[in-house]
């Protein structure tokens, strides 16, 4: 594996006074300057008037695919803007608001998104270029649930992509390099309750023997793990569907709530033990209501086919002495098939495997080679705004649409005035 790439990937420069960075402290962005517009026409003017520009969301994101040398902008000052149409089922949302504000709302009218991330801070706009996803065999990522994207381009003017348009399948997840994202428009489904469950004292033969039973048991499914001998499954079961159990797989219930990162407070969770509540307040791990943290760690993911995760489970544990001294936790995930076409499930359903990292970037930047090699024969495909090491040709052989999306690229933004560091390094 290429060091450089991976040491390119893991930024390391210092977070100075003043300087824009992100949550997790380990990237300050290189932004000559910072610009909060409050209207479209002065997004249009600041985009017309720099020969670089990025936008940046929450800053949730651990890999430099926000960072810039030009313009940084950010979208908090723009209007407001949820629009709900009942009867289409639909809502269009500014691009800069947080889950956390668009789920009460959207449940006081009636009507919910099909699934959430693990926590909800995080900006829509921002979830969707990125590939941020949930969990569940039968759900596919925030982006898929995207009918209309509206950008402002490099020329500053507003153009609006749908479902109908060419180029739509590469505009969602676009990682920020087509143009800024002003606006999306997504699909809605009835409001709905959930239950949250926590199982515990899961052994690895049985959650790799019983794999599929266990993810499928429930709408959304998360199995945490250190790959030794700790292994707890998060239920979440709408309140309308069967109630799991997971006692044939020696599992039992937790007898209170749990942190799904070892070591942490429960008080930043949302309600366990079968307490049910609004879609917004239990997809989620983490409480709308609480920061969820101070940073201090790093995070990768990678997305392999789900029909081989057994095999991936095991190539991973293989490393457990490898990556264990940098480790936190992980989070197992199931993701539905979809058509975006830089979403890491795009054309496979998949089983995502997270990694929380320690604040240690060093340390991480030597196990992620070692972890991408034992990922290899598996075609993984990395979360964008996540860390990781993988060459663009890896990547390109890993996307059907790869191309595609370096041909909207070069017809929506021919200056490259929305390409930064991250795109150069991986798309050219």
């Amino acid at each position: 594996m290429d060091m450089h790439t991976a040491e390119a990937s893991l930024d390391r420069t210092a977070w100075a006074p003043g300087q824009v960075g992100n949550w997790a402290g380990n990237v300050s962005f290189c932004a000559t300057s910072v610009h909060r517009p409050t209207s479209m026409e002065e997004l249009g003017a600041v985009v017309a008037g720099h020969d670089r520009v990025k936008v940046v969301g929450r800053g949730y994101s651990f890999s430099t695919v926000a960072d810039t040398a030009g313009a940084l902008v950010r979208l908090d000052g723009m209007p407001k803007v949820v629009e709900v149409d009942a009867g289409r089922r639909q809502v269009r949302v500014a691009a800069g608001t947080t889950f956390t504000e668009l789920g009460p709302y959207l449940h006081r009218q009636g009507f919910a998104l099909p699934n959430l991330g693990s926590l909800p801070h995080v900006s829509v706009a921002g979830a969707c270029a990125t590939g941020t996803h949930g969990s569940g065999r039968g759900n596919p990522s925030i982006a898929a649930g995207v009918r209309e994207v509206e950008l402002v381009i490099s020329d500053g003017k507003p153009i609006r992509l749908d479902r109908s348009s060419p180029g739509f399948g590469g505009s969602v997840t676009s990682l920020g390099a087509l143009g800024i994202a002003t606006h999306l428009t997504l699909d809605l489904v009835p409001a709905y309750d959930v239950e949250q469950y926590v199982w515990e004292g899961l052994g690895w033969p049985e959650l790799v023997r019983d794999f599929d039973a266990i993810t499928d048991c429930a709408y959304s499914v998360s199995v945490f793990t250190d790959w030794g001998g700790r292994h707890t499954v998060w239920v979440k079961r709408r309140v309308q569907d069967p109630l799991p159990d997971l006692s044939s797989t020696g599992a039992y219930p937790a007898d209170g709530p749990r942190h799904p990162v070892a070591g942490m407070t429960v008080e930043s969770c949302n309600a366990q033990q079968g307490a049910a509540g609004p879609w917004w307040e239990r997809l989620p791990h983490l409480r709308a209501d609480r920061l969820p943290g101070a940073g201090g760690e790093l995070h990768s993911e990678y997305f392999v086919p789900l029909d081989r995760a057994r095999e991936a489970l095991e190539a991973v544990r293989g490393l457990r002495d490898v990556i264990g001294p940098v480790l936190r936790g992980s989070e197992l995930r199931t993701q539905a098939s979809e058509e975006t076409w830089l979403s890491p499930g795009h054309g496979r359903d998949s089983l995502a495997i997270h990694f929380t990292w320690r604040a240690d970037a060093d340390g991480v930047g030597r196990v992620i080679p070692a972890l991408e090699l034992a990922l290899a024969p598996f075609a993984p495909r990395p979360h964008w705004g996540g860390l990781f090491a993988m060459k663009p040709e890896q990547l390109a052989a890993s996307y059907p649409r790869w191309e595609d999306f370096q041909a909207l690229r070069a017809a929506l933004d021919p200056a490259g005035v929305f390409r930064n560091a991250f795109t150069t390094r991986h798309f050219g």
